[in-house]
């Protein structure tokens, strides 16, 4: 009997951490069913014994992840037992096959699999299901099935209840109906959360009645959202005050999920508690009817696509052109005998939605009234923004129009030195006054991490200071980095705030988009903590904390910095505003075509202080002719997103973590191709918890949640970078002649000895079993070259190994802009005016060419001029402007240019030099 089950293993510790139960699922229902093949082919008795026990375990740690699932449901495990228990294996192996390919095909989602049937027939269906969705790629492309979902019901039920409650809703089912679901049930509090995390399907949420708190599972995934919570705890609330904190702890998992209360008690008391969470409460736990069709309106909300469907809706509609845009409804290439390729190649639909009108049931992108007012709006809500816009050139134009908005000439932006290029010119554009903060340096990799909070807070106070604290209007950092370096959002912001009350966020989350739909991710997202803040910062308690934590600050020495830098900081809730702005390269991390972008606004002063400058912005930069194609993606990536994020997110995280913990393992890959941990990434003063590496060989991925929690910076697993170094070949170099040119990998990222590997929803593990496998082919090329070379080759190998992994110049700080561009030389602030620097560049006789390769430009430096740039630096890697206008030429600058071996740097003419000023026009008035 299953409860009488012979093997030591504790079964719910082979769940481990659910980061990878769906991968745990799949495997052990296909060894079940390999186990089942080889059970009934027999053999000797210790070989049949131990065969019996490895389906004993497998199915007991099935029946762990499935109680979570509504297929297969608990009455199919019921019957997988009672053949197990009679020893049908034959029966027991013909079930399991169905079963697995009903998982696989996705059938279960279009129609019921009775998995008690065992004739020809369901058995053909199933394989014809596995055969049409082999055909169609995915199930999901099948647009006119019904999209399915699973509602899970929390209520201390027994099993005849369970099936009572599962049919009375199965009944409800109406061919029209837009969805179709199933039903889950769980009998605790803990058990509630488990099937959040481990069962992406569940889309709605129904709570009933009393339900105790502890799971009969004990799975480490909830070990951080259960911290500070006891059954003793709980056993002292009331049945309302238990459900409004299980639908809040839902609610931070996966705050897509519609939740709906079930109570018998005073409804009208509960509606008057802050149940903010919930759509709405019922009475009375038999009204189905009602449910029902609120749980589908509800699910509706978030499937509809306002824009998408307006311009499906357009390209049906018979119209006569007699405007711009020939290709509009295709007439321009249909009727031609030389462009019909278009057609063959795109097919019909994109030109017949492709129109420059902005009426007929469609809408205008720069005063929207319609559905892309309706599309951004549900942006918003899937992002956790007060208000969300669409932009159809790229985050380089989303920056620039957040920048515009925001600051005027002569307002001080603080900024991270090595961001994107956009906030440079942004700077540019708005005659802002820079003052650049460095990032920490990882000299081994020739790669940056990101700006200590310790830096931030000193260059805050320096301001302070000198009296210029007013001026300094916004903070803008990369989050995360191209790298996967993350900040610690909400303390940056936290901390940043107690010495700036109003200080302004950009956070350039252009690789963090998909961040939003996972609850590990969540928390360090920019729209996230601002929520978090806001009500943070009016809540009675934090009052109380605020005031304890003044009284003991207001005891020591306001003029000493280590009063501020050597302990944690809290803003004043009466003086505190929370203004905080996001932009996201959606097309980067989700579903987008190329160039979709948004910017995601938190800001409490917007509607009175930014909101008409913000419209001017927008207006700037944004085409009077945005691409259609481009907004329907962004409208239908948001769907996706809220309906299926948290699965695509979480399946991204697993490949990433299965191809990290293949490089871990395999010592041939690790020669070649070392992975850089987190305590290579991010230097141990900034690691509070400790953790060096998430993955431990013994214990698996139980460290990250730690990490994520504490730790001032983290790494993004999903970003992999490997140190190549000991291959003797450089990044670019591998990326194109190895990668792409023999085995057509597409990366983007690489530094002098390191390569950067991406994982995103798309993902699949087919592809990282590729990207191993042609690992593997490598390290065994590197292998052979070094065995079949001569002791002259070896030499050759082993000098570009030594320059590779010894050899590497160090990262330099920025040096600090010429007296002639900064307002206030005499002040010991850094600020420069990089917008008079870049534009007195313009006129020629500004400026003159030295080069440093014949040592013209060392020469001049030896000699006591000031070599300043008249342009912007960037050598590719890093990707970084290493100089910028009106910036000093420093000698670690200049020893880092020569030291490099990359043959792309922007800004510079190797037969010409740098382009500098000369000493006649930084002679002029200062700048400001």
């Amino acid at each position: 009997m299953q409860q009488e089950s012979s093997h030591t293993e504790t079964p719910y510790t082979a769940l481990g951490f659910y980061h990878k139960i769906t991968h745990l699922r799949a495997d052990t229902w296909n060894a079940l069913k390999r186990d089942l093949g080889l059970l009934v082919r027999g053999g000797d008795e210790s070989r049949v014994r131990n065969l019996v026990k490895a389906v004993d375990v497998k199915l007991t740690r099935l029946e762990i992840i499935e109680d979570y699932h509504a297929f297969p449901s608990k009455e199919d495990f019921r019957h997988l037992w009672a053949l197990f228990n009679r020893e049908e294996y034959v029966l027991l192996e013909k079930v399991v096959k169905r079963l697995v390919r009903a998982l696989i095909s996705e059938s279960y989602r279009r129609r019921h699999v009775d998995l008690s049937e065992t004739d020809a027939d369901a058995e053909d269906l199933e394989t014809l299901d596995a055969l049409n969705q082999l055909r169609r790629g995915h199930p999901a492309s099948n647009s006119a099935a019904q999209p399915y979902f699973e509602l899970l019901i929390v209520d201390n039920l027994s099993a005849q209840e369970e099936e009572v409650v599962r049919e009375a809703f199965h009944n409800l089912r109406r061919p029209e109906d837009r969805f179709v679901y199933d039903v889950v049930t769980v009998r605790s509090f803990e058990d509630a959360l488990i099937a959040v995390l481990v069962n992406p399907n569940i889309q709605a949420c129904l709570i009933r009645y009393e339900f105790p708190y502890k799971s009969k599972y004990n799975l480490s995934a909830l070990r951080n959202y259960l911290e500070g919570l006891s059954e003793s705890h709980l056993d002292h609330q009331t049945e309302a005050e238990r459900s409004i904190l299980l639908s809040s702890m839902i609610h931070e998992l996966r705050p897509e999920i519609d939740q709906f209360l079930v109570t018998s008690g005073e409804v009208e008391a509960t509606a008057s508690r802050d149940i903010r969470f919930f759509n709405r409460i019922f009475y009375r736990e038999t009204d189905y009817i009602e449910q029902h069709h609120t749980i589908l309106r509800a699910i509706d909300s978030r499937y509809r696509t306002p824009f998408f469907d307006a311009l499906r809706e357009y390209s049906k509609k018979p119209t006569g052109v007699f405007h711009a845009m020939p290709i509009s409804r295709g007439k321009s290439v249909t009727r031609s005998h030389w462009a019909g390729q278009m057609i063959d190649f795109y097919g019909i639909n994109i030109f017949l939605a492709e129109t420059s009108a902005t009426s007929g049931g469609l809408d205008s992108l720069l005063q929207p009234y319609g559905p892309i007012k309706k599309a951004q709006e549900y942006a918003a809500r899937a992002f956790g923004a007060r208000h969300s816009y669409f932009v159809t050139n790229g985050t380089s134009t989303a920056n620039k129009i957040v920048v515009q908005a925001l600051i005027k000439p002569g307002d001080i932006v603080l900024i991270d030195r090595d961001c994107h290029k956009s906030h440079h010119y942004g700077m540019v554009l708005s005659g802002a006054h820079v003052c650049y903060l460095d990032s920490y340096p990882l000299d081994d990799y020739s790669m940056y991490g990101a700006v200590p909070l310790h830096e931030i807070k000193k260059t805050l106070l320096a301001y302070k200071r000198s009296g210029q604290l007013d001026k300094v209007k916004m903070l803008l950092l990369t989050n995360c980095t191209f790298d996967g370096i993350v900040y610690n959002v909400r303390r940056v912001m936290e901390e940043c705030l107690a010495i700036k009350p109003d200080l302004v966020f950009l956070w350039d989350e252009a690789w963090f988009a998909f961040a939003s739909f996972n609850p590990t991710y969540r928390p360090r997202t920019a729209m996230n903590t601002a929520r978090t803040l806001r009500y943070r910062y009016r809540s009675e308690a934090y009052h109380e904390e605020y005031a304890a934590w003044k009284a003991e600050f207001d005891q020591l020495d306001p003029d000493d910095d280590t009063t501020w830098l050597d302990r944690r900081l809290m803003p004043d809730p009466e003086r505190v505003r929370i203004r905080t702005y996001a932009t996201h390269s959606t097309h980067k991390t989700l579903t987008s075509l190329r160039q979709g972008s948004m910017i995601h606004v938190y800001d409490q002063d917007f509607r009175h202080r930014v909101e008409a400058p913000f419209h001017e912005a927008y207006m700037t930069h944004t085409s009077t002719s945005p691409n259609y194609q481009i907004l329907a993606s962004l409208d239908v990536g948001r769907m996706q997103a809220e309906m299926e994020g948290f699965e695509l997110v979480h399946a991204q995280v697993e490949t990433a973590l299965s191809l990290r913990e293949q490089l871990y393992s395999n010592p041939l890959l690790q020669k070649y191709f070392r992975v850089l941990k987190n305590s290579d990434m991010v230097p141990a003063a900034y690691r509070e918890s400790g953790v060096e590496s998430y993955y431990d060989p013994v214990t698996g991925w139980n460290q990250m949640e730690e990490a994520w929690a504490r730790d001032e910076f983290v790494v993004d697993p999903t970003r992999i970078t490997i140190a190549i170094g000991t291959t003797g070949v450089d990044g670019d170099a591998f990326k194109n002649e190895y990668l792409m040119n023999q085995y057509g990998i597409q990366i983007n990222k690489t530094s002098r000895n390191t390569v950067l590997f991406m994982t995103n929803i798309g993902t699949s593990r087919g592809a990282i079993a590729y990207l191993l496998d042609v690992l593997m082919k490598l390290a065994k090329e590197f292998e052979y070259r070094w065995e079949e070379s001569s002791r002259p080759e070896r030499k050759i190998i082993e000098k570009r190994v030594h320059s590779l992994t010894q050899e590497l110049p160090p990262l330099p700080d920025f040096s600090r802009f010429h007296d002639a561009f900064r307002p206030k030389p005499t002040s010991d602030t850094p600020e420069g005016d990089i917008r008079s620097a870049y534009f007195l560049s313009y006129d020629e006789e500004n400026t003159e060419y030295l080069r440093f390769d014949n040592g013209e430009l060392q020469a001049q430096m030896q000699h006591g001029r000031d070599v300043v740039s008249a342009s912007f630096v960037i050598p590719y890697p890093p990707g970084f402007p290493v100089l910028v206008p009106g910036q000093v030429v420093s000698a670690d600058i200049l020893y880092f240019l020569q030291a490099l071996d990359v043959t792309e740097i922007h800004g510079y003419r190797p037969e010409l030099g740098l382009l500098v000023f000369t000493e006649a026009a930084l002679a002029g008035p200062p700048a400001g």
